[in-house]
């Protein structure tokens, strides 16, 4: 991981760590949700490692003073709370369980396929890459919040769903001013946009489930067909609960279709979102 940026102290973040009260979680209630919890600490995972996320980015925008100072002041160490506060959750309500050894196994495997070749050909694509990201992360967090009975993972869900909602926000301008200069065609915006969504469920949440699995069940570490079933029972859990509409909002802004053809592309971006989150 990168050393934290010198100037990430300039930021205010929108809210703190410290300010949750994480004794008023309700330990019977939380537990007996394992599923939901598998989801929380691969999150906190994947969280946690948004630093070498935001090197990449910033080496990809190094020319862009704007959009990597954005970047770095505030975007990563958002970031980086997110996976703290996740973390700090878990620790409470599984006390018992190695986060750090899992987490460092999650990042020595995750570290090898989080790559800058990875991204977009051009910036104001990676932009719209990031916007369906974005979209995914806040709609994950909405439905972990819709789904979750203890008040505190609540609290926390619709904090990091609103930072996430924010964060798209500033990914969609950056996108509109590269739009400018680049001129990508709709049907280039639309092909980003379907493929970068057919590919949300990535490596990154696939990996940080199989190492909170194998740090809790040991024993079941080999066993392939137990990791699959398990992860996709995790993932499926909280599908009913996943907003079609708002990701259809989001992902169609970029597109900046004329109001007449809106009701066109709603229909096929919805059975592709549809086929993604709730298969």
């Amino acid at each position: 991981m990168h050393a934290p940026h010198e100037h990430a102290t300039e930021h205010i973040m929108p809210w703190r760590v410290e300010d949750i009260d994480f004794s008023r979680i309700d330990w019977q209630t939380a537990t007996a949700d394992e599923d939901l919890l598998l989801l929380i600490c691969s999150a906190s995972f994947v969280e946690s490692g948004s630093d070498l996320y935001t090197g990449n980015l910033s080496e990809f925008f190094s020319d862009d003073p704007e959009v990597s100072g954005w970047l770095n002041r505030a975007w990563e160490p958002e970031e980086l709370q997110h996976g703290r506060v996740l973390k700090t959750y878990i620790q409470h309500v599984w006390p018992d369980f190695d986060w750090e050894t899992a987490f460092q196994r999650f990042f020595a495997e995750y570290s090898r396929v989080c790559l800058v070749s990875n991204f977009e050909k051009t910036r104001g694509l990676e932009m719209v890459a990031r916007c369906v990201i974005e979209t995914g992360t806040a709609t994950l967090y909405r439905a972990i919040g819709e789904h979750a009975a203890d008040p505190v993972l609540k609290e926390i869900a619709a904090l990091v769903s609103a930072d996430e909602v924010r964060h798209y926000k500033h990914f969609y301008k950056y996108f509109k001013r590269y739009q400018d200069s680049e001129g990508q065609s709709r049907l280039t915006v639309l092909r980003t946009l379907a493929r970068r969504l057919m590919e949300i469920r990535n490596e990154d949440s696939e990996i940080a489930l199989r190492h909170v699995l194998i740090t809790r069940y040991p024993e079941r570490a080999e066993d392939a067909s137990y990791l699959r079933r398990r992860i996709d029972r995790a993932t499926g859990l909280i599908r009913q609960q996943l907003s079609a509409d708002m990701c259809i909002k989001m992902l169609t802004k970029p597109l900046d279709l004329p109001v007449r053809a809106q009701p066109l592309m709603h229909y096929p971006l919805t059975k592709i979102t549809q086929h993604v989150f709730f298969r």
